[in-house]
């Protein structure tokens, strides 16, 4: 009788395990804190988490509380973010997300809403695409970094879903010879601008695991299939398994890893700033062909150090510390690599003059936006809704005033007699 009625006891228990639609694993106290977090990015490349790095993500949450997501797995991050580095925490919640109903529980959603550091897990990433996107968990991972101002971050498809494109991995992974071979082949699944979406991440792509295989070609074909498919000088960042490239709220991206002792590097890849920067041939079938006389990709390759010392800004692409350009280029699908040097973005001309002469700061801000203009610009600041909350014009310097304005993202345009701009800036 005993063993019947404990054969049922764990046939039930396994059934509702398996009806679940996610799991939680919670460390430390119950009761939520409201600090308010620092913005902050981290895009980690695979393997064992960089503890430097993982504190970084940590104190920029104040103390609050962390929220780990994944589609599988159990409870690995839990003492290693609230007792093992050293960074005081209210409390370290997993939750593991079994479906897509999962995803959009009540309690989920609220978890989401009420953390101030948010990190996802290694897996599958078409897990993650097909369990969130087009809900409203989409919308809340983009707050809880844009108004909110808290910090986002993951490791290896964790990383892989953050960027404004991603490759979904719908139909398995794809290597760096199939891409190169075929842009289009069935593996190449990539998602645009439909799923999370993140400042300085704008027309970017991430990759991970870059030295495990080398996945340096099926990053130059993602960036082939954006610029060709959108007609946009695409970007890219990708992590070796050791890396992790934290982005600061002025842009600046650091780079830890454990170099000289490991060969560590993050690589902060372009589209070569020049007017034919698409590639000659990326069409489906074909090998691609994109070489614009050697400098199709402009890369800033940097090493990472325990402290985080080098860096590349990703409000520019063309400045950073530490690191060397390279010149990419792929010839009859064959991936070419030499050394280089930085993209002159100065040389675009006119469609590019207002990159040139005005300028607009600090993003993310507060009271308020600064623009400088060498000639006549008309300004407009425009909701995310749509609704233009500020207008006027500026000959030199203007301070836009913006304390009445709520916490969000907001895009301001910028007008010339010769071009018009638009920018994403973040109102903390």
């Amino acid at each position: 009788m005993k063993k019947g009625l404990l054969l049922f006891i764990t046939i039930l228990t396994c059934t509702l395990l398996q009806a679940q639609s996610f799991t939680s694993y919670f460390t430390g106290d119950p009761f939520d804190v409201t600090p308010t977090p620092d913005f902050g990015i981290c895009l980690m490349g695979g393997a064992t988490e960089n503890d430097n790095a993982m504190i970084w993500f940590l104190e920029k949450a104040n103390g609050g509380d962390i929220l780990v997501l994944r589609a599988s797995g159990s409870d690995g991050y839990n003492d290693y973010f609230f007792s093992e580095l050293g960074v005081t925490v209210n409390s370290v919640e997993t939750i593991v997300i079994n479906n897509a109903s999962g995803a959009t529980d009540p309690y989920v959603l609220e978890q989401i809403e009420n953390a101030e550091a948010i990190w996802f897990a290694g897996g599958n990433q078409y897990n993650y695409v097909s369990y969130f996107k087009d809900t409203s968990v989409a919308q809340l991972l983009t707050d809880h970094v844009v108004v909110k101002g808290g910090v986002l971050g993951g490791t290896s498809a964790g990383m892989a879903i953050l960027g404004d494109h991603y490759f979904s991995a719908e139909n398995g992974t794809v290597t760096s010879a199939q891409a190169l071979q075929n842009p289009y082949h069935n593996r190449m699944t990539i998602g645009s601008q439909d799923f999370i979406d993140l400042p300085f991440l704008e027309n970017t792509i991430t990759d991970t695991h870059f030295d495990s295989p080398d996945r340096r070609g099926r990053s130059a074909a993602f960036l082939a299939r954006i610029a060709t498919d959108f007609q946009v000088r695409s970007f890219g960042i990708a992590s070796e398994e050791f890396t992790a490239v934290c982005i600061e709220e002025n842009g600046e991206a650091r780079v830890f890893g454990s170099y000289p002792n490991e060969n560590d590097f993050a690589y902060f890849m372009q589209a070569n700033c020049t007017e034919d920067f698409v590639p000659e041939n990326c069409t489906a079938g074909n090998s691609l062909e994109w070489n614009r006389d050697g400098e199709a990709i402009k890369v800033y390759k940097v090493p990472g150090t325990e402290n985080g010392a080098y860096t590349f800004n990703l409000s520019d692409w063309e400045t950073g510390s530490g690191g060397d350009w390279e010149n990419w280029s792929a010839v009859n699908g064959v991936l070419q690599t030499v050394s280089g040097s930085n993209p002159n973005c100065s040389s675009l001309g006119l469609e590019d003059e207002i990159a040139i002469t005005v300028a607009a700061y600090p993003n993310p801000f507060t009271e308020y936006i600064q623009v400088d203009a060498v000639m006549a610009t008309n300004y407009e600041l425009y909701s995310i809704t749509g609704q233009r909350v500020v207008s006027g014009t500026s000959n030199g310097q203007k301070r836009i005033e913006t304390n009445a304005l709520t916490s969000g993202m907001y895009f301001l345009e910028l007008k010339t007699n010769n071009s018009v701009q638009v920018f994403k800036f973040i109102k903390k």
